[in-house]
């Protein structure tokens, strides 16, 4: 069984997918053992805390900087035996400590179809505001491994979302989340957690 850490930042709406998808069987091999927070107080918290899981916090300001607080991030991990790390709305940047000792297991969702609207500066709603503004007629989630570079790990799913006529950027978010990242990244973390992810260079190929 694959122990699970969800890094959250706020509100937890991608955590309460898996927290779903876990309590109606649809994570296999694997269970969600911690939720680690970047500040406290954050409601992904109390989400936990209703489904009797672990919660953590582990707050940027407490830190010197990005990697006192990775470091910290990491031992923490690994002192609860965690195999699977999901990113799910964490806004602090993590620096290689957490990718080297993690190297393909840590999973994040993006809400863009990746390469498009993605990198430095694009999240939350900034996302939607420059797909709107580009004029794409589809936009979506991707779930991808976490690299080095920022949104640059390889690609697991995918999910393209209509864009539609009148949408504003908290519109075409919302249809986003409803319609791909709460499908795609429970999907993502079963397929892992049943070793179904084989990573060869950029491609992640998903075994039957």
């Amino acid at each position: 069984m694959v122990k699970i850490a969800v890094l959250v930042s706020g509100g937890g709406t991608n955590l309460q997918a898996l927290i779903d998808a876990q309590s109606c069987g649809e994570i296999i091999g694997g269970e969600i053992a911690a939720v680690i927070a970047s500040k406290p107080g954050v409601y992904a918290l109390e989400r936990a805390k209703n489904a009797g899981i672990p919660g953590y916090v582990i707050a940027r300001k407490d830190y010197s900087d990005s990697r006192a607080m990775t470091v910290a991030l990491v031992d923490k991990l690994k002192e609860l035996g965690i195999g699977l790390v999901v990113l799910a709305g964490f806004m602090t940047i993590i620096t290689n400590e957490m990718v080297e000792a993690y190297p393909n297991a840590i999973l994040n969702v993006h809400p863009a179809l990746i390469p498009s609207f993605c990198g430095k500066g694009y999240y939350g709603l900034h996302v939607h505001e420059e797909a709107l503004k580009y004029g794409v007629k589809v936009s979506g989630a991707t779930v991808h491994f976490v690299s080095e570079e920022c949104d640059g790990g390889p690609i697991v799913l995918q999910k393209a979302v209509p864009v539609e006529e009148g949408d504003t950027p908290e519109t075409l978010q919302r249809r986003i989340m409803e319609q791909a990242e709460w499908k795609l990244l429970p999907q993502a973390v079963s397929l892992f957690c049943q070793g179904r992810l084989k990573v060869e260079g950029r491609t992640v190929h998903i075994a039957e």
